[in-house]
C-alpha cells in the first residue's frame, strides 16, 4: 500500500481505506485507485490527479530518472498534476550534503524539472527543494510548476523540524534551515490549492489559513515522516486537517482533499522514511463539486468564532467585536 492512497468520505459517512477497499490495478510500480465512490469521482467536475511514493537518494540524477519516469506513467494515466515528496530531489545523510546542492530556483536543478513538465504537460508540486538561502542555509520549498513548465508559485516551509529526545535523537532543521514566513496558495486544474510541507501538518492554524483565508480546496502536504511518527501519528494527523478544513487532503476524506505525497524506505545508513511500499503512484479522480457540497451542509466557515493569525487568536463574540487574547 502507498503512503498516498486518498480516502474518500460521503455524505458524512467514513468508507475505509481506499486501497484497501478498491481495485487496485498494479504494473511497474504504479498504482491506478478504483474506490468505491467512483460513481461520485464519475462526475463532469472530476479531475485526475497523482501522487508519489519514492525513496529518494543523495544523487540528483537518480532521482530526477525516478521522477521523469513517474511524469510519464502519470501522464499516460491522464492525470492533470503529479505531486512529488518532500526532498524528492535530493536526500543525503547529513545537512551539509544539502547544503552543497542547494541552488536558486532558476538554477538548473529546478529548470530540469520544469522542461518535463513542459516535455508531458503536466502539472508538478515539487515539495521540499534544496532552494538557496541567505548565508549558509537553504529553504525547504514546496514549488508548483504548470503544464508550460513556469514556476506558478512557491512556499518555504515555516514549522522547521527541531526535536531533542531525552536519551534517544536530536535533530535540528534549523541549524541548516531558515523558515519560510508566508503562506500560499495557488489555483490549478486540480482546484485552488493549499501549500505546505511535512512537518507543518502539526500545526492546525496554518491549515485553517489556508481554508478560510485563502479559500483552498486541495492541500498539499509532500511529507518524510520518519517510521516512528509516520505509524503512530501521519495517517491521523491528514484525517484531522482534512476534516477540520473541509478540504481534500490526500489520505483522509474529501471534506478537503489532502494530497500528501511521502518518502519511503531507507534512503542511506543513517535516514529512513515511514513506508509501505517502494517507489510508485497513486491515481485518484477528485470531484470538487462535493466539496461545495459538503461545505453548504456543513458551513463551518460562517459558524466559526475563532479567527487565527500569526502571534494571534481573535475570539469574535454575539456582537461581532474582537477580542485580543
Amino acid at each position: 500500500m502507498l503512503n498516498c492512497c486518498l480516502h474518500y468520505c460521503l455524505n458524512g459517512a467514513r468508507l475505509p481505506r481506499a486501497l484497501r477497499s478498491s481495485h487496485v490495478n498494479s504494473y511497474s510500480n504504479f498504482s491506478t485507485v478504483r474506490s468505491s465512490a467512483d460513481s461520485a469521482m464519475a462526475a463532469l467536475n472530476s479531475i485526475r490527479v497523482a501522487a508519489v511514493q519514492m525513496t529518494s537518494v543523495n544523487d540528483l540524477s537518480s532521482n530526477f530518472s525516478t521522477c521523469s519516469r513517474l511524469v510519464k506513467e502519470a501522464a499516460s494515466a491522464g492525470a492533470k498534476m503529479i505531486c512529488f515528496p518532500e526532498s524528492f530531489s535530493f536526500l543525503g545523510p547529513k545537512s551539509e550534503d544539502s547544503l552543497l546542492v542547494a541552488e536558486a530556483l532558476d538554477g538548473p536543478i529546478m529548470q530540469k524539472y520544469c522542461s518535463l513538465a513542459r516535455e508531458y504537460s503536466i502539472w508538478l508540486s515539487l515539495g521540499g527543494f534544496q532552494e538557496k538561502g541567505h548565508d549558509a542555509y537553504l529553504r525547504n520549498t514546496h514549488v508548483i510548476v504548470d503544464d508550460a513548465g513556469n514556476i506558478r508559485s512557491t512556499y518555504s516551509k515555516i514549522h522547521l523540524f527541531d526535536v531533542d529526545v531525552p536519551g534517544g535523537s536530536t535533530y535540528r532543521e534549523s541549524s541548516f534551515t531558515e523558515p519560510g514566513k508566508d503562506i500560499a496558495a495557488v489555483d490549478s486544474p486540480i482546484g485552488r490549492l493549499g501549500l505546505t510541507i511535512c512537518y507543518d501538518l502539526r500545526f492546525p492554524e496554518i491549515y485553517q489559513q489556508l481554508r478560510f483565508n485563502h479559500d483552498a480546496q486541495v492541500i498539499l502536504v509532500p511529507s518524510a515522516f520518519t517510521p516512528v511518527t509516520g505509524l503512530a501519528h501521519w495517517e491521523i494527523l491528514l484525517r484531522a486537517r482534512a476534516i477540520e478544513t473541509q478540504c481534500y487532503v490526500w489520505n483522509p476524506f474529501p471534506f478537503s482533499t489532502v494530497i500528501a505525497s511521502a518518502q519511503a524506505g531507507k534512503h542511506n545508513e543513517k535516514r529512513e522514511s515511514y513506508d509501505r511500499l517502494s517507489t510508485g503512484i497513486t491515481v485518484a479522480d477528485i470531484d470538487l463539486s462535493l466539496i461545495d457540497s459538503v461545505r453548504k451542509k456543513m458551513p463551518i466557515a460562517e459558524l466559526s468564532c475563532v479567527t487565527v493569525s500569526f502571534g494571534f487568536c481573535y475570539v469574535i463574540n454575539m456582537h461581532e467585536n474582537l477580542v485580543n487574547i
